[in-house]
């Protein structure tokens, strides 16, 4: 088509035309077209389809494209653009889509999900070349992808004096690792179409397609699920759903928290892992008064050896916690007011609270898509070692996937960023270059708390391989602890608290090897150099 025809037909568009006729049109412009087309914007201004629709021609001032921006569509007020795919149509590809609701598109590839593995894939797609005009991320939230750790750690640090805690954009995928902030515009810049605010509805396995909440139907070849975890809720009958009565998944739930911090006085944490242990740090460190009530008997029983959790007690009852174990909450009470005020537990006792964190625990949000089809296993979408799903052409990462852990010799989930960002590069590989070598993966967990300005004792610690077999602790916790699982003579994991950063690199070569170690020269070390001497001695053998 040439470039007068281009004009001519866009300034003589009938007002019976639909919008998808419209966008055929486009569709068949050369590039020298495209470029015209998007130049007579400013003659032709907007092209009214009354009534089925409006459009506005535009310039990008990123892209150097055009942007076709579709303001409303059959009396509905829409927003979206032609581009970025069309960019790659002006560069002489032949393909693009349109971003508007109500239309129906092809996707090469679909990410479902916004949380840091929907961020490393992007990133990996990028690295390839194969994002621009083939890539669209599916998100409920509002946000490009972030860094979630950050939301239960220095999000929640107190905002005094000159201390400015991480806010958006600084905490977007990647720079966890060291990479880009992938913000919004990183993504229009990369061509990924991101539809923020926006959940599945509807899943086709055998069309390959996938209906969105705002009505939109995309088709694609490969499909990701990256969908991540929801907070476990407690009942409503309980209280679990008043005023004052917090959890923590996301910015919006982490902004509210913050808000509540400044405000409270008395804070009731449920539950004594991984968000009961940050959450409340987070809260001594703002001078609240803090009581922790979950039904084991010290902090993260499913790793921590008892001698492990009595250090951490005890620091944490010297800022002012109050540990409530072996009892779990039977309900909330609200005040005069309608907010929370008080938690009873299952010891009879009451506990007063203008605030309450619940950190029990987090579900896989896999629901519709092993109803529409797809194994399940460990409560999430079972997957091979390339992570592809029982369908071929789904994939699952992150939470969501029940994944083989060869280490191990099981299949199970992992809910960790560490995971989250592995299995995304992995994926894409699998993805773009077919079967290869599996995913093998050493299970990881760290936290790091108390991290805040003018805090007196810094806490970090990370674990590598397995938590099986006799446990050594070594170190008085001043400022270093150590364990080491032993089995049957084979060293199969590893804590470290407070380590340099040359002890904690050699943490996952001490659980990838697995060598073989004689426990009763462990034990005799007094001190974790002396024990991290021992095992490097063990696996030179």
């Amino acid at each position: 088509m040439s470039t007068n025809l281009a004009t001519a037909c866009l300034c003589k568009i009938s007002a019976s035309l639909e919008a998808t006729a419209l966008c055929a049109l486009i569709e068949q412009l050369t590039p020298t077209a495209a470029m015209a087309f998007a130049r007579c914007s400013a003659a032709v201004g907007q092209v009214n389809l009354a009534p089925k629709a409006a459009f506005t021609l535009r310039q990008s001032s990123q892209l150097g494209a055009p942007l076709l921006s579709v303001s409303s569509f059959q009396g509905v007020s829409l927003t979206g653009v032609l581009t970025p795919h069309l960019q790659s149509r002006v560069s002489g590809r032949r393909s693009f889509s349109v971003s508007a609701s109500s239309l129906n598109r092809n996707t090469e590839y679909v990410i479902v999900g916004g949380g840091n593995a929907a961020g490393y894939a992007a990133k990996a797609f990028v690295d390839n070349d194969q994002a621009a005009g083939k890539l669209a991320i599916i998100s409920s939230e509002e946000v490009a992808p972030y860094e979630r750790p950050t939301l239960s750690k220095g999000y929640l640090f107190p905002i005094k004096g000159d201390a400015k805690p991480p806010r958006l954009p600084g905490f977007h995928t990647t720079v966890g690792t060291g990479g880009e902030r992938q913000t919004p515009e990183w993504y229009e810049q990369k061509g990924i179409e991101l539809l923020l605010g926006t959940t599945i509805s509807g899943l086709d396995l055998s069309k390959k397609e996938l209906t969105t909440s705002k009505g939109d139907t995309l088709s694609y070849k490969k499909l990701i699920v990256a969908t991540g975890s929801t907070a476990s809720r407690l009942p409503e009958k309980i209280g679990g759903a008043l005023p004052g009565v917090n959890y923590i998944r996301n910015v919006a739930d982490a902004d509210g928290l913050v808000k509540d911090f400044q405000n409270a006085k008395k804070v009731v944490v449920i539950g004594g892992g991984y968000i009961g242990m940050e959450v409340s740090a987070a809260a001594l460190a703002w001078g609240l008064d803090v009581t922790l009530i979950f039904p084991e008997p010290h902090f993260m029983p499913r790793l921590f050896t008892p001698g492990i959790a009595a250090h951490y007690h005890k620091l944490y009852e010297s800022l002012g916690a109050n540990f409530v174990t072996g009892a779990s909450v039977e309900r909330f009470e609200a005040g005069p007011d309608g907010r929370v005020a008080k938690a009873i537990a299952s010891n009879k006792q009451e506990y007063d609270a203008d605030l309450i964190v619940v950190g029990v625990g987090a579900k896989p949000a896999v629901q519709l898509f092993l109803d529409a089809g797809l194994d399940e296993e460990a409560k999430g979408i079972k997957v091979n070692d390339q992570l592809q799903s029982s369908n071929p052409d789904v994939y699952a990462i992150g939470d969501t996937a029940a994944f083989p852990i060869k280490i191990l010799g099981s299949t199970s989930r992992v809910e960790h960023v560490d995971h989250a960002r592995k299995s995304a590069a992995h994926v894409v590989k699998a993805i773009l270059d077919g079967s290869g070598e599996g995913y093998d993966y050493l299970p990881y967990f760290y936290s790091r708390v108390f991290e805040h300005p003018g805090t007196a004792r810094k806490v970090w610690w990370q674990f590598y391989g397995e938590n099986k077999g006799e446990v050594v602790d070594v170190g008085d916790f001043d400022p270093k602890l150590a364990a080491f699982w032993v089995d049957e003579g084979t060293l199969k994991g590893v804590f470290l608290e407070s380590g340099a950063p040359e002890e904690f690199k050699l943490l996952p070569e001490i659980a990838r090897m697995r060598p073989k170690i004689d426990i009763d020269e462990l034990k005799k070390a007094d001190t974790v150099e002396k024990a991290l001497e021992t095992v490097k001695k063990a696996m030179s053998v």
